[in-house]
């Protein structure tokens, strides 16, 4: 996610010093910025002298990015950032100094109401990334009720999932952004003053699980462990609380400390030397940068140094 606000600010994302700071660039470094999104951490990266790979899914970000990446000498891949060792070994690249992340939705795409993201202008029910795939709206109207509310809970954090999943699936089809906030809405009580909407933990979770979000950061992760030389820098902006979990854990596990097993992290086996230096404390954007982005408001930024050891032996056998 960019978290530029839509307008002069565009280009500059959230916590961009801290970040360049926790990367520490050095003239001649390559770097990737696995999220380019409107490019605004590349160009910052490709000031100071780095040479930038940058990634991203969505084809309007690299139809619309490239004449910047031409511009600040940035090569622009189009392809998912889990993929980023193999898509760079493709070009000769087996590793990088930094790495760079921006989970989640980009202000561009947010901002787009013809891409389904929002529901603050109607839209189709698209909400894809990479513009292919499953929908929202054929998850949505083709989906068992359980399904959509397991989604809804695990994604959204819906306490109240199975209600909503009830209304949506008696409302069905579903083809419009406006519809579903409205289903949304009716089924848990909207009142003019409430500070969110109801329907944002909604939004929030078919949009994760459309666009594997989840999967696709802890894939990124190890990728950019298996990518980064000794040394090299890793720096993750997250925007809600399941992102930064994923990251907290990863980075804990990775540089010796407890964590939690996952779907894709497996857990480090005995004798393996820890792959992260100790993380740095965890930065979140200031007051100047709140009253400039409002949308940074939930932003956190995690970082770390790689260690000379080697990747995992189960990380490798889980890569695909």
């Amino acid at each position: 996610m960019s978290g530029a606000a839509p307008n002069e600010d565009r280009h500059v994302p959230v916590l961009l010093d801290e970040v360049l700071d926790a990367l520490a660039i050095a003239p001649g470094e390559i770097h990737v910025d696995g999220t380019f999104g409107a490019g605004g951490y590349s160009s910052a990266m490709a000031a100071r002298g780095a040479k930038v790979f940058a990634f991203d899914r969505d084809p309007d970000a690299i139809r619309e990015g490239q004449a910047l990446a031409d511009e600040k000498g940035v090569t622009l891949i189009e392809g998912e950032f889990s993929r980023m060792d193999v898509l760079l070994a493709e070009r000769g690249v087996t590793s990088v100094a930094g790495v760079t992340l921006d989970i989640g939705v980009s202000s561009m795409q947010l901002d787009r109401p013809e891409r389904g993201f929002s529901f603050q202008a109607d839209g189709p029910l698209a909400m894809t990334m990479s513009q292919s795939g499953m929908s929202a709206a054929d998850f949505l109207n083709g989906a068992p009720e359980q399904e959509i509310a397991d989604v809804l809970y695990r994604y959204g954090e819906e306490p109240r999932s199975r209600r909503v999943a009830r209304a949506i699936v008696e409302a069905r089809p579903l083809e419009r952004t406006g519809q579903l906030a409205s289903v949304v809405r009716r089924a848990l009580g909207h009142k003019p003053h409430d500070k969110k909407d109801p329907a944002t933990r909604t939004f929030q979770a078919i949009r994760i699980h459309v666009n594997g979000e989840l999967d696709q950061l802890e894939r990124g992760l190890e990728a950019a462990e298996a990518l980064l030389e000794e040394g090299g820098r890793l720096a993750v902006v997250t925007f809600h609380s399941l992102e930064d979990r994923i990251v907290k854990q990863f980075l804990r596990k990775r540089s010796g400390g407890e964590g939690s097993g996952s779907r894709h992290l497996p857990e480090k086996q005995a004798g393996e030397a820890p792959t992260f230096l100790k993380p740095a404390k965890a930065v979140r954007p200031g007051g100047a940068e709140l009253a400039r982005n409002p949308r940074a408001r939930s932003a956190t930024l995690r970082s770390a140094i790689r260690t000379s050891a080697p990747v995992p032996t189960s990380s490798r056998s889980a890569r695909p």
